[in-house]
């Protein structure tokens, strides 16, 4: 032991205070604590090897180290699974969002293509329906095409007479009757008293023997005093170059069938 160091430790025993002493021997480093014990006169020694106490500091710096890359590990796998739950959960978010957002588009059109009064298309369906077929038949993918003009009789003289929820009233009953003799075409109200249908498929298939039984129904409801609707049809030519080529036909027949029916309609009264 080095005498400086012994003599200190000795000091120390002599006066009853507490140190370390710290000697190497054979390359091997120990450590000397000790501490007086209170009124007993003996003094309590530890001694502890260097070695010992990394060998203690490396276990718990492994320990420490394997716990450590347990915690990172299980924080990554929250992470993960909370990103991807995150993630899911913002897809939905939008999925159901796009759809929201594609029925009320599909809603607001059905709107702006709807009648309100009768619930078939109006004018302005009409008028998309009508610019697709245009394109279609510059294409010549058109084949069969029928249209028909429809006109309400009378209604100006039950909206004058009678009110013009008579009035509405003549008009949806008309609309019914077309509809459901015409019920493979397509039905759209394109003013006040007039509608268009057009037939294709097969509407353009039974289109003779469904428009002779509209004819018939008409003329027996003018003896019932039932909705009498004048149309007018004809169907795609190889010199049309529009369906408002077709509309020009079939209107002007529709106005010839309006004065026959008027006709019938006095000679009833007249009977």
């Amino acid at each position: 032991m080095y005498p400086r160091k012994s003599n200190s430790f000795r000091d120390d025993f002599a006066n009853g205070k507490k140190g370390t002493l710290t000697f190497t021997i054979n390359d091997v480093v120990d450590t000397i604590f000790y501490e007086p014990v209170p009124d007993t006169g003996w003094e309590l020694v530890v001694m502890i090897r260097e070695s010992v106490i990394q060998d203690q500091f490396q276990e718990i710096s492994k320990k420490s180290l394997t716990a450590n890359r347990r915690q990172i590990i299980f924080i990554l796998v929250v992470a993960s699974l909370f990103s991807t739950l995150l993630f899911y959960m913002m897809r939905r978010i939008a999925n159901d969002k796009l759809k929201e957002e594609k029925e009320n588009s599909k809603a607001f059109k059905s709107m702006a293509n709807t009648d309100s009064l009768t619930g078939v298309r109006n004018k302005h369906a009409y008028m998309e329906t009508e610019a697709q077929l245009n394109s279609w038949i510059r294409e010549g993918a058109v084949d069969k095409l029928a249209l028909i003009v429809c006109d309400i009789n009378g209604l100006k003289y039950v909206n004058d007479t009678q009110g013009h929820a008579a009035g509405d009233k003549l008009i949806k009953d008309a609309c019914s009757l077309i509809c459901n003799v015409f019920s493979h075409g397509s039905v759209y109200r394109t003013g006040g008293d007039e509608f268009v249908v057009l037939l294709s498929g097969k509407g353009y298939d039974t289109k003779d023997e469904t428009i002779a039984d509209f004819n018939r129904q008409v003329e027996e409801n003018i003896k019932t005093n039932e909705p009498v609707v004048s149309i007018g049809y004809t169907t795609l030519q190889p010199n049309d170059e529009q369906v408002h080529d077709l509309f020009e036909r079939a209107d002007h027949m529709m106005y010839d069938r309006k004065k026959e029916l008027k006709n019938m309609g006095a000679k009833t009264r007249e009977s």
